[in-house]
């Protein structure tokens, strides 16, 4: 009787393994975070695994405040700063890899598609630096300041600024292909999804324009302004407006699926992030009752609520069902995605108006005491249940397995022998 697996034939099994959980292990691991709020339709959600505790990785001190939120990929961080740079720093020293310097304060969040980096600025325009080295390729000249973070969807950047104007540009040469005139400012990211661009202003409205021609496809009329960007998930838009409401709309019509009041008196500026049938957000009300909320997204029935010590501005990120986000108190904190219950926090020296990103299993974020944080560490918990825990666990029981069958084949061998 011939034996099942020579003994070359299970070492390479056990190297096929091996090499498809290392694989899997490092794909779990190193996600990126290419733009605002994660992705085109602004979800906010990582499949990266996620800091367990508040262990400070490194910090990076600019000259001015950080209020942009950092972008993340190929090992790489993009962020800018009130000092007028932009900033690319390693993701694992936070050692610079270059600076750009603009004419104005950065605020915008840069986006990263194709080799490129995308940022807008206070001095009006928008620019578009090589990812690698920071060279500058092209950039676009708008009427004001540019606050709202770029898009970038297929090809094409989208993008706005205060002179109430959003844009689409050819992603490669600049090219200015459309624009669509609002009656405000228009500091709202543009949120991309199924061949529509959804967008906020401060005359109060939410717009859905089509991405290829910039014509209105509708438009809904809300109690404030708009500086909140909007998240698209299935056939619904979430965004928050001025007038303390969060609404849903359906995607395609903009007729109102339902709305709530969680706002106090001040703003809603907080974007919102979906995951798993919740919408999170925050509100901002310069009183005691700032938190952070966790909505049904079919209902708007809040499902719990967290009190933070400050304002909310920042927007959340969820990865592993844990919830990021920063507040005026100076405080990032961690939540529970399902209940709402404190993990941890991490306290810098400043507000925490920048939206965090979670790349590489590292969460990182700007502070206004003029620094960026990398937040870590990634070695999992006894429980976590992450992919990661049980890595070398099954490696080791797999290697015994296999070598007791090479052993056990050899013996059957020597026996016919």
């Amino acid at each position: 009787m011939k034996s099942a697996l020579s003994f070359g034939s299970i070492l390479c099994l056990l190297f096929l393994m091996f090499s498809i959980l290392n694989a899997s292990a490092e794909q779990t691991t190193k996600d990126s975070w290419p733009m605002f709020r994660h992705d085109p339709a602004h979800l906010g959600v990582s499949t990266s695994i996620a800091p367990f505790a508040n262990q400070t990785l490194w910090t990076k001190t600019t000259n001015g405040p950080v209020g942009s939120s950092p972008t993340v990929t190929n090992g790489v961080v993009y962020i800018g700063s009130l000092d007028h740079n932009i900033y690319a720093l390693n993701a694992t020293t936070g050692a610079i890899v270059w600076t750009f310097p603009t004419a104005g304060e950065v605020y915008s969040s840069p986006a990263i598609f194709n080799g490129i980096t995308y940022a807008g600025s206070f001095d009006h325009k928008l620019y578009a630096l090589n990812a690698t080295t920071g060279t500058e390729l092209w950039n676009f000249s708008t009427g004001d300041v540019v606050l709202s973070s770029p898009t970038v969807a297929e090809g094409t950047v989208y993008f706005a600024s205060n002179d109430s104007v959003v844009y689409a540009l050819n992603a490669q040469t600049g090219e200015h292909l459309w624009n669509y005139t609002t009656n405000g400012e228009v500091q709202s990211s543009a949120a991309f999804s199924d061949g529509i661009v959804y967008i906020g202003s401060s005359d109060h409205n939410i717009y859905a324009l089509n991405a290829t021609t910039g014509e209105k496809v509708w438009i809904y009329r809300t109690g404030g302004y708009i500086l909140s960007s909007p998240a698209v998930a299935g056939d619904a838009v979430y965004i928050n407006s001025f007038d303390n409401d969060t609404y849903a709309l359906n995607a395609s019509t903009g007729i109102l699926l339902w709305k709530i009041t969680i706002g106090h008196g001040y703003c809603m500026q907080s974007s919102p992030s979906v995951y798993k049938g919740l919408v999170y957000t925050g509100s901002y009300t310069w009183s005691p009752v700032d938190k952070i909320y966790a909505l049904n997204a079919t209902t708007g029935k809040i499902v719990w609520n967290y009190t933070t010590g400050g304002g909310v501005w920042s927007s959340p990120a969820i990865s592993d069902g844990t919830v990021f986000v920063g507040s005026g108190d100076d405080k990032l904190y961690a939540l529970n995605a399902v209940t709402g219950t404190l993990q941890w926090s991490y306290k810098t020296n400043g507000p925490i108006y920048s939206s965090p990103a979670i790349a590489e299993g590292t969460l990182f974020v700007g502070s206004y005491d003029n620094n960026i944080y990398a937040i870590g560490p990634i070695a999992p918990t006894a429980n976590s249940g992450k992919p990661s825990d049980y890595y070398f666990v099954i490696v080791a029981g797999l290697t015994i397995v296999f070598v007791a069958a090479a052993i056990i084949s050899l013996r059957l061998r020597r026996r016919k022998k």
